[in-house]
């Protein structure tokens, strides 16, 4: 008697339930939130740039899975090759074995990054790349401090979180991972400061951080590199959401034209279906922790090598030079900057546009005419960084665009849009922007519409929950 075909349909069909489901066996502070911000929507469907609701309705996602959907989503070719590995009935996963496509995305990854980066290390997430890099960096010099820079994010992994800049993240967790430092970002003398005293292992840094946007200047990285060689410790670069061609070069440390010792990625390389981080790192690096037979298993990861992951970035970097999303991601990186910046000429609350491609944050201050600076204020002395919510918000429930706040305390917008994103993108983008810091000039009736907005849905959120 052969098995029953498997009832996809009868598992969607539930759609309406998920809210629920997972208030009872998942995260539901995330419930909460998200039905308190009007967040609250059940995708049913996304290709490319887009989004669907179970309603048919459109949105614009210029979140990309925090950046793992650089090729948009459910790209065809992608889901191709993925059938074709799955149809195949490919032998993966066996452990003790030297399996191929990871062996040549290994060989593809490396030569494409150049420099002395010769080796990789294949694991599931940012967070796992990050920490096999502290564990690489400490046997390799034989010191046990990281330093790391404020504001900065790699992972919450407790080893990962302990080079988190972000206090809200650690609180409750420590003691983290000791020895461990963090220091000002774009500081060099301080950075010096802390590799003179002669035990750090690794310098780990973000070439654009996360949770500011802000942006590593060549001369910055180019020291830093030179300050780790003079005293004895390694240049970790994190381009877990930098990397795979966001900024326009495959890496953004390639813009500095530096080579790092070893250098994370994630994210993108999954091509949005099979999770899949790397850590790249020179040979002598790699023999210090491979040092001999018995320690050919000291540092592994059970799904590290499997094929699917393998297939998916494989299949990442060919879609990437065949739709040349390189070029695309400078250009419309540029197209929407430039947009953005026309509108700073109409709304003095843009206090800054940086980013370099496709990674854009957008900052605020208080706009100079005195009733939007008083009601500025105000929102700040409610709560540091509200006002980018203010924007965020109605981009999402006017106009059905996905974006994010950057981090909590600072009013900062961060965009990170598909690499197949263009001019239609870019205009309903800048539209809706131009639309939404219009009416907050309004802000004294917005915080009133905010107020109403979060105290109606919290009602409605605690009446649904408590049934």
């Amino acid at each position: 008697m052969g098995t029953t075909p498997f009832d996809l349909d009868a598992l969607l069909a539930r759609v309406a339930d998920a809210p629920a489901i997972h208030h009872a066996h998942l995260n539901h502070q995330l419930v909460s939130v998200l039905e308190l911000t009007g967040f609250d929507r059940r995708y049913v469907r996304a290709d490319g740039c887009l989004l669907y609701d179970d309603e048919g309705r459109d949105y614009l996602d210029f979140l990309a899975g925090f950046g793992v959907f650089a090729l948009g989503r459910n790209h065809p070719v992608v889901k191709d090759a993925l059938v074709d590995a799955l149809d195949r009935d490919l032998a993966h996963l066996v452990q003790f074995d030297t399996p191929l496509l990871a062996g040549l995305l290994a060989e593809e990854l490396v030569n494409r990054a150049g420099g002395g980066l010769s080796r990789c290390f294949f694991g599931n997430s940012g967070a796992e790349a990050n920490e096999t890099a502290i564990k690489l960096a400490r046997r390799h010099t034989g010191h046990s401090r990281i330093v790391y820079c404020d504001h900065a994010f790699h992972g919450l992994t407790t080893g990962a979180l302990a080079l988190n800049g972000g206090a809200e993240f650690r609180e409750g967790f420590e003691p983290l991972l000791p020895g461990t430092a963090p220091v000002p970002f774009g500081d060099l003398e301080a950075l010096e400061a802390e590799l003179r005293r002669g035990d750090v292992a690794a310098f780990v840094i973000e070439p654009i951080q996360g949770k500011t946007v802000e942006i590593a200047t060549p001369s910055y990285l180019r020291g830093a590199l030179e300050l780790c060689h003079q005293h004895g410790a390694l240049l970790v670069i994190d381009e877990v959401q930098t990397g795979l061609g966001r900024t326009g070069e495959l890496f953004c440390y390639q813009h500095a034209g530096i080579e790092p010792d070893l250098v994370t990625m994630a994210k993108a390389l999954s091509a949005g279906f099979i999770p899949v981080g790397a850590t790249l790192c020179r040979d002598d690096i790699w023999r210090s922790t491979y040092s001999s037979l018995d320690r050919a298993m000291v540092h592994s990861s059970t799904f590290g090598q499997n094929t699917l992951a393998a297939v998916a970035g494989h299949v990442f970097l060919h879609v990437l030079d065949e739709e040349d999303l390189l070029s695309n991601a400078r250009r419309t990186g540029a197209l929407l900057t430039n947009g953005i910046k026309q509108l700073a000429g109409h709304h003095d609350m843009i206090s800054d546009v940086r980013g370099l491609g496709l990674m854009i944050g957008i900052e605020f201050d208080q706009p100079s005419a005195a009733p939007g600076k008083a009601a500025f204020r105000l929102l700040q002395a409610m709560r540091h960084g509200l006002f980018s919510q203010m924007v965020v918000g109605p981009l999402f429930n006017d106009h059905r665009i996905l974006t994010q706040v950057a981090a909590d305390d600072v009013n900062i917008v961060k965009l990170l849009p598909p690499l197949v994103a263009g001019p239609a993108e870019v205009e309903r983008f800048v539209t809706a922007l131009d639309d939404v810091l219009r009416k907050a000039r309004h802000m004294g009736t917005s915080t009133v519409r905010l107020g109403r907005d979060f105290a109606t849905r919290g009602l409605k959120a605690r009446r649904k929950h408590k049934s």
